[in-house]
Order: C-alpha cells, then structure tokens, then sequence
C-alpha cells in the first residue's frame, strides 16, 4: 500500500473511524496542532501553509497521506478522518466554487478537459486533471512554493513532453503563480458568504430518482437520520422500471455544510455517493457508484420530501413517438391534481397513483411536434421531462469515447470495465447532428457490438482479445498479463470501435464511439 493509492483507501478513509461526532467535531484542531505545528511554523492566523489554502475533503486527504508517507507523520485513521473534517469545514471551498468541476470528485468516467489556456494546459493538466488545480484556493506567495515542490519532487518535470519545449521553470515561477492566484485567490466573497450560513441539518425522508446506464430508470425514498454533528445513518428502498427492488443500509457525513459523503451496502453491492448538497439543504445530486469499479455509477437527484412540498422529478419513459400509446409513470413528491404532459400528449387514464408516483396512458398525436414536453401534475411541474418524437435522427454512444483497464490475472489489480448508453436524438432546426441546437429523445435499447477501431488494430486482432460486450453495454475487459496467443505475447489491451444499433419502429439507426482498452491504474488517488 505505501507509496500508492487505492479507491478502497482514499474515498471511505472519509466516513471511517468517526463513530463519536462529538469527538471527531473538537479532535481536528487538536490533532493539526500536535502532528503539524513541528514542521509547520506558528504564525497570524494558523501554521504557515496550511492557513494559506483551501480545499475538498478529497485533496486534503491526499495532503495528509503524503506527509505520512514523505515526512513521518503518525496517524491513525480515526486521527486522519478528524483532521480531514477539520480542514474540510474550516478550509474548503464553497458550493459556488466547485460548480463545472465536481466532475473529478464524482469520478466520472472519460471527461474531456479544456483547461482555460493552452500553457495551463501543458504546465498543469499533462501529468493530473485540470480540475485538480481548480479545486484548490492558495495565495499568490503559497503557489509558488507548489511550483517549488513541483520541481523539487518531480525534478524530471521540466525534461518531459510538453516541459522541456518551453522554459518550464520560468514560467511556472514567474506567470502562473499570479495567474493561478487570480484565476483560484485564497479570500473569495463566495467562501466569505458560505462560511455566515445556518449549517442544514438534513435529517428527514428524500425522494429521489436516477437512471443506471446498465439498468434503467429507478425511483425511492431514504431516510437519513442524524447521529452526530454532521454525522448520519442512511436507509433506502428503491424500484426499478423491471419491477426489481433494491434496499440499502450505510452511513454519510457531510463535510463543509454540503458535501455529501457516504457509504451504502445496495443489494450485494458496496456503493459510494458524493453529492453535493443545495445551499437551502432541500436537495441533493451527485454520483453513486460502487466502491470496488467507480467507474460502473449513475447521477442521482434527491428533495427532501417536506410536508406541504410537492414536486415533479422524472417521467419514465422519458420519450414517446407520435402516434403511439405508452403507460408513463411519473416520479415526485406530493404529486396531486390533474396530469398534464405538453401540447399534443393526451392522458388516456390514470393506472394507478399514490402521493410519489402517478402512472398514466398517454397517446401522441400522429403529427405532434418534436420536442420536449412540460409535464405537470397539480400545481407542480418540470420542464423538459418528456420529448415527443416523429423519428429518430442519430444515436450517439455515449461515453463517445472511454477507457476500460486490464487486470486480475493473478495480479492485485481488478479489470476495470466500461459502461455504454445509446442516446437517441432529434435534429435541432439547423437540421444537423452535433450542434448545439440538438434535441435529445433519451437512452434508447440497443443491439451492442465491438470492432477493431482502425487497422492497427485489425492487425492485432484488439476485438478478439480486449474483453467482451455485454447485452446491456457494459464492457469486460480480458485478464491483464502476457498472452502468448497474441503477436509479441502482448497483453490483452486494444483499441475499439463501439457500436450500438437502435432498432424504433422499422427504423434502424446505429452510432458509433471509442473504447480504448488500457493497462492497469497503479496510481489511483482520489482526485486524479
């Protein structure tokens, strides 16, 4: 374990060893000043550095891991945990100052960056995520000193790609401290504002709705109970579109008034949840995802289900082709009164109905417009929940291009597969794909294949050797490790193309993306 990390000791280090709050709530500071105050000089205001940054509970984890690994630090992990909340709530970042990047806390698969300029591009984000960088709030003075450690823990930095085709040193050290300090200052209005706030105590039930990529649409409630400042039991019971039922058990703290952090046994599965709490605590999205492959997971929203609130979260399906009938189920809180889904939907009946779920019939028009409906139910409503459509024009693989990651084979590392979608769509009034003005219907079933992606790769045969593809668009790479069944024994890695074929009505529509099938990840901390 030294010198690397592991998911299954970064993320739920978080949650463990803070059983009693009240000791977790007051140990923080203590334990900062008995382990950090010997290196780190007493100044105004805290010990030097530390007081001059601002973080995730994530990077301030990594912080603290390497001074046990590099300096010598002591600490047990319910010692970890404490000081980990403590900078967390007292040096974080504000929601505000999260937003377009919660991406790499969340662990989403395959996102593509577009750092601010191309020099920041090459000077940062060519070894670790853009978002690693924006996720941080530092001095002016205090990131020059993180150029200094660049350097002096990477000296072979300034020699690599993208290092040695340009005077790395003096640009790190001269334009991107001030430019950094600008773009990510240490004192922001936003941090300011958020730290005056009422902490939201977000004990109570919480309706909420996702979409599994590999599984469908689900729906349910959970209950979260406070057992400590900050410190929550969680239960939950939740419904697929299949009909089948899932219930879970676990335990969350929030960190920094928002960020929600937690550990959830579903099913067989081990799952973790970063979420990021509304500044009002009425509600919550994020990422779920299971603890041993994050990169199998779906977005979740939740409301609190307050007495006399009612709301309308999600309609399943999500599309209906004009002209036909569909059983529709509507997913919300409170939901009461007449049901509306948008100009040329009819509601045939209501099915059935209770105060979360509403199910209706409903018939599109033969010639109702395309595009995304309003559906209302009483006084609540959602925009954009339903999209009627004549036909469909093109179907994107979505990721359009992912990583999947050999392993096992004996080894300690496990495979890490890849999930796909297929998302169909509507031409927008340009009448071509790819543009902003695009309408998406919604995840369509699809027939899912792989090929070699180009002829490199038709040479080593990748298709036959990479993994296989799952009826349901989930990849599973082969075993890591030489393969004497292939030129050179190579291992088992490959570069693909994957295809997914929409069949809607007598009308067959196929998209097309890019699975590159990789080595194992022996570096995994939790923000990459």
């Amino acid at each position: 374990m030294a010198g690397r990390w592991l998911l299954l000791a970064s993320l739920p280090v978080l949650l463990a060893g803070i059983s009693d709050a009240a000791w977790a709530q007051s140990a923080g500071e203590a334990i900062l000043n008995a382990s950090c105050a010997g290196c780190h000089e007493r100044t105004d205001g805290g010990l030097a550095r530390i007081k001059d940054q601002r973080k995730t509970p994530e990077a301030w984890d990594m912080t603290i891991v390497r001074m046990m690994q590099l300096h010598g630090v002591e600490l047990s992990d319910e010692e970890r945990s404490a000081l980990v909340r403590h900078l967390g709530d007292t040096q974080g970042l504000a929601p505000a100052e999260t937003e377009g990047y919660r991406y790499i806390l969340e662990r989403v698969p395959s996102v593509f960056e577009d750092p601010p300029t191309d020099e920041l591009g090459a000077m940062c984000a060519r070894c670790h995520s853009w978002a690693l960088v924006a996720l941080q709030r530092r001095t002016e003075e205090e990131w020059l000193k993180n150029m200094h450690f660049h350097l002096g823990q990477y000296p072979t930095t300034e020699y690599q790609a993208l290092g040695r085709d340009r005077n790395w040193w003096e640009i790190a050290s001269g334009e991107l401290p001030p430019d950094l300090a600008e773009r990510f200052p240490l004192k922001t209005p936003e941090w300011t504002a958020w730290q005056q706030r009422e902490p939201a105590d977000l004990s109570g039930k919480w309706r909420f709705v996702g979409r599994d990529p590999g599984a469908g649409d689900y729906e349910g409630v959970a209950t979260i109970e406070s057992t400590g400042d900050d410190i929550y039991s969680v239960t939950l019971e939740s419904t697929y579109t299949d009909g089948r039922q899932l219930e879970g058990e676990g335990s969350a703290i929030v960190y920094t008034g928002f960020e929600w952090r937690s550990r959830i046994t579903l099913g067989e599965d081990e799952t973790l949840q970063v979420f990021a709490v509304s500044e009002d605590g009425n509600t919550m999205s994020g990422r779920s995802f299971l603890a041993a492959a994050d990169s199998i997971g779906t977005r979740v929203t939740a409301v609190r289900m307050d007495e006399g609130t009612s709301a309308v979260l999600a309609a399943s399906p999500s599309h209906l082709r004009a002209g036909e009938t569909a059983e529709i189920a509507i997913h919300g809180i409170a939901l009461g009164g007449d049901v509306s889904l948008g100009e040329g939907v009819i509601v045939e009946d209501v099915v059935a109905r209770d105060a979360e779920t509403v199910v209706v019939r409903a018939t599109a028009d033969a010639d109702a417009a395309n595009g995304a409906r309003t559906v209302s139910v009483g006084d609540a409503d959602a925009d954009g929940l339903l999209t009627v459509y004549q036909a469909i024009d093109f179907v994107t693989v979505e990721p359009s291009y992912n990583i999947a990651r050999v392993g096992g084979g004996g080894g300690p590392i496990p495979p890490v597969p890849a999930q796909f979608e297929a998302i169909a769509w509507l031409h927008g009034p340009d009448g071509q794909a790819g543009t902003d003005d695009d309408i998406e219907i919604g995840a369509m079933p699809a027939r899912w294949a792989v090929q070699n992606f180009d002829d490199v790769a038709a040479e080593m045969d990748d298709a036959a050797f990479a993994g296989e593809m799952q009826a349901n668009g989930l990849f599973l790479p082969a075993e890591a490790g030489l393969n004497p069944e292939r030129p050179f024994d190579t291992n088992n890695a490959g570069n693909l193309k994957v295809i997914a074929t929409v069949e809607d009505d007598g009308q067959t529509v196929s998209g097309e993306g890019q699975l590159l099938v990789t080595v194992q990840r022996w570096n995994d901390p939790p923000i990459r």
